[in-house]
């Protein structure tokens, strides 16, 4: 079994893969489905997200992240981040990072050299979070974060404000999310065997995909604009399902 744990979107024809199972990451060819490049790491990755057009950055375990060039359908390794706490969670947001640790303060914005810009204040807010996962950023500039703990989603703003918070009996084990637009938000209901849509301004859910789509204990997804594809990784069959949004 191939474990995708994450995955990114390069461009409209090629992902970033992060391979827990071969320890690597790979750049995927969507038209062929093949693995253009790959780069093995030294620990598993998990969180994989882009920076600019042309790096990476990768949670490999622990309290460090990778940053990995992409460059002529070649990736190579770049310098390494090391942060305070265990993550958990990983995001681009405005030319800096955003992670989610596996205890308090629960996220930070932190910069591309690893210096500390907010922080999520802790008053009041230590029991919101118990196990933030998944983060995307919507095209507005807030940021989604999904918790397994709490089985909510919870919005954010570039200082991480708590703005909203969003349950659903449709939401069990949430894992990948990925924003289509400011108000269309994808999240894996892993438990659930479904694809979750959010709609903020209404606080409403709705199952946009199941198990008559073939959707099995989803763990990761992402979304390309440029094509309106939504690829989910299938980690019980080694296959990437690709579906096609209106």
């Amino acid at each position: 079994m191939c474990y995708i744990s994450d995955l990114a979107v390069v461009s409209p024809d090629m992902l970033l893969l992060s391979n827990h199972t071969k320890q690597c990451v790979q750049l995927l060819d969507c038209l062929k489905w093949e693995v253009m490049s790959e780069v093995q790491l030294q620990h598993r990755p998990y969180r994989i997200c882009l920076t600019d057009r042309n790096t990476a950055a990768v949670q490999v375990g622990g309290k460090k992240i990778q940053m990995i060039k992409v460059k002529d359908n070649t990736l190579t390794k770049a310098r390494e981040l090391t942060v305070s706490k265990d993550v958990y969670g990983l995001k681009s947001s405005r030319n800096s990072l955003v992670v989610a640790y596996r205890s308090q303060p629960w996220l930070a914005v932190i910069s591309l050299n690893g210096k500390v810009l907010h922080q999520l204040d802790k008053s009041g807010k230590s029991q919101h979070f118990k196990d933030p996962s998944f983060m995307c950023t919507a095209p507005g500039g807030s940021m989604f974060i999904s918790d397994r703990g709490t089985h909510t989603i919870t919005k954010v703003d570039a200082q991480l404000t708590i703005l909203q918070t969003f349950t659903s009996p449709l939401l069990q084990d949430p894992c990948g999310i990925t924003a289509v637009t400011e108000d269309l938000i994808l999240v894996c209901s892993n438990r659930n065997n479904s694809i979750v849509l959010l709609q903020p301004s209404t606080n409403t859910m709705s199952k946009l995909l199941g198990n008559d789509d073939e959707i099995a204990h989803p763990y990761s997804l992402t979304y390309c604009p440029d094509q309106k594809k939504v690829y989910v990784p299938s980690n019980f069959t080694n296959t990437i399902k690709v579906y096609q949004m209106p």
